[in-house]
């Protein structure tokens, strides 16, 4: 019998990413394989407290803020909704977790490792970079670290994560069937710093 066997959305195109890099201007990468975890629940609930407190950190509830632990970051994605984003092959940890947490009141725990893979954009030209597809003030004034936003990234949607201010370094998880798009775009859309770095 056959092993399984998995391959990244974006494995196939990692020379695209890498070309795509400038050092110390701008590098883009895959963020492969990790553990996506959603969950909706009453944030005033009983359930909620237990949940962050099983987790390590109360669930964000603020629009766009990002929680964190050492080996968890917690974006908020609606008034009772989160993604919860782990290493890889975590997935079924979170989730025994948060469901045991959850008891018996209402709410779903998902497991959407599969659904998105990440990108990841650093450097000092990196909000410059995605602000050429984004119409999202990227300033660190207003979106700064540990902060996130569901929005439109070259007209794909992406959930666009801050998790470094200074030097700049975003995730952009996007939907898996996109991201080969994506790089593309991000490639074309990177090419100019290649000029300027040789002038």
């Amino acid at each position: 019998m056959a092993e399984p066997y998995g391959e990244s959305p974006l494995a196939a195109h990692t020379d695209v990413l890498t070309r795509s890099s400038v050092p110390g201007t701008v590098r883009l990468s895959e963020v492969a394989f990790s553990a996506q975890v959603t969950l909706r629940v009453d944030p005033k609930s009983p359930a909620a407290e237990r949940i962050g407190t099983a987790l390590g950190t109360m669930l964000p509830n603020q629009s766009g803020q990002v929680a964190r632990t050492e080996r968890l970051l917690i974006a908020w994605l609606g008034p009772d909704e989160w993604l919860l984003v782990g290493p890889e092959g975590e997935a079924g940890t979170i989730r025994t977790t948060v469901t045991e947490a959850l008891g018996e009141e209402h709410g779903a725990v998902v497991d959407v490792s599969a659904h998105r893979t990440i990108i990841e954009v650093s450097g000092p030209k990196a909000p410059e970079l995605l602000a050429k597809g984004c119409a999202l003030d990227l300033h660190r004034r207003s979106f700064g670290a540990d902060r996130c936003a569901q929005t439109l990234l070259a007209r794909a949607g992406v959930l666009l994560v801050c998790r470094e201010a200074e030097p700049p370094a975003y995730w952009v998880f996007v939907r898996a069937s996109f991201a080969r798009y994506l790089a593309d775009w991000l490639n074309d859309a990177a090419a100019e710093y290649h000029w300027s770095s040789c002038a």
